[in-house]
């Protein structure tokens, strides 16, 4: 009998046990849906029950894991790890990816490698840090030889420089075609930089060089507040003269230092340019972006030009104002090419 008593007393103990468990377990269940997460949730779907528990992931912790998605012209492109060897083959992409932190990169150049302006002063910072830099490509062809001996893990293009290619290229590595049509690479560098921040997984790289080049951008445009007259600028070439659209330098015109330009039916889109047409135009400040900058066994059209009367008669001739600079790099659409600009033109007109 006292057996019994024993085991029945067990039992109901048991019992009571179980009950209380499940009771613990349906209170933190409706807790759970209230508001704070279970722990069967993923980490994708909430956010930590509390940092000392759990600390959040900082943005850029999150923004440089992989795989990741990128919606490219080619479709959604997915890079599976973090690719150690990228291969650039649109030659307007250079001096945007440059920025980026990579230990091996190949690149198609707007001209030769000879004249590359990979060799200026303003490039050397960015090109020493990678360790292996070769080239792909010369402007609009692309050595696929090149390319495939170079072994690529990612290559970078565009859907309309590299369209005759395109799939060429997809059989030598996965390839993200940027959307010309949307990323307006000839006139807003930011845009072309944010999307390769994405593709990379260094978006802080991205937005903190763009935050910084508009900060130096203030800065310039406050010395040149009091700047009277218009500024124009010339793309000098051996035998060929371009006037340079505002299209094109937003970093300098409205939207930038807000430079006035000079007035002409071409100023938005820039049109080649005679001695004549330049002394139409007449500009109070004129500079001259000479693409023969870094070699000057190579001649220049504004050489015969400067012996001319017109020439001699021109406004910004006669007031001490023309002004030579690199053609390359501060006529270029990238990041690198923008910021000696703006100190080539703070350094020349700054009060």
């Amino acid at each position: 009998m006292v057996k019994k008593m024993k085991g029945m007393t067990f039992l109901i103990a048991l019992l009571c046990g179980i009950m209380l468990v499940s009771a613990c377990s349906n209170s933190n269940s409706n807790s759970s849906a209230s508001g704070s997460p279970s722990a069967s949730q993923s980490a994708s779907e909430s956010e930590p029950a509390s940092p000392s528990a759990q600390p959040a992931a900082s943005a850029s912790e999150e923004a440089g894991k992989f795989p990741r998605a990128i919606q490219a012209a080619n479709g959604e492109i997915t890079i599976q790890e973090e690719p150690k060897k990228i291969a650039v083959v649109h030659w307007g992409y250079g001096d945007s990816i440059l920025l980026f932190n990579l230990e091996s990169l190949a690149l198609a150049l707007p001209f030769s490698e000879e004249t590359s302006v990979l060799k200026t002063d303003s490039y050397k910072p960015y090109v020493d840090k990678v360790k292996e830099l070769k080239t792909v490509g010369e402007n609009t062809q692309v050595n696929l030889e090149a390319l495939v001996a170079y072994d690529p893990d990612l290559i970078i293009g565009g859907n309309s420089v590299n369209a005759e290619i395109a799939g060429e290229l997809e059989k030598i590595a996965p390839t993200v075609l940027i959307d010309e049509a949307t990323t307006n690479i000839w006139g807003d560098w930011p845009a072309v930089v944010t999307k390769f921040g994405e593709i990379l997984g260094q978006e802080e790289v991205a937005s903190d060089y763009i935050s910084e080049f508009r900060g130096k951008v203030e800065e310039a445009k406050a010395k040149l507040a009091d700047l009277g007259g218009n500024v124009a600028f010339l793309q000098v070439r051996e035998k060929e003269a371009w006037l340079q659209g505002t299209n094109y330098l937003q970093p300098y015109y409205e939207g930038g230092l807000n430079l006035t330009p000079p007035d002409s039916a071409d100023i938005k889109e820039g049109a080649q340019l005679s001695l004549e047409g330049l002394a139409e135009l007449n500009p109070d400040y004129l500079f001259l972006g000479y693409f023969n900058y870094g070699d000057k066994s190579v001649p220049a059209l504004t050489d015969e030009w400067e012996k001319s009367e017109v020439w001699k008669k021109l406004k910004a001739v006669q007031d001490g104002r023309v002004y030579g600079i690199n053609g390359e790099l501060a006529l270029g659409y990238g990041p690198i090419g923008n910021s000696y600009g703006v100190q080539a033109i703070v350094d020349s007109l700054g009060q």
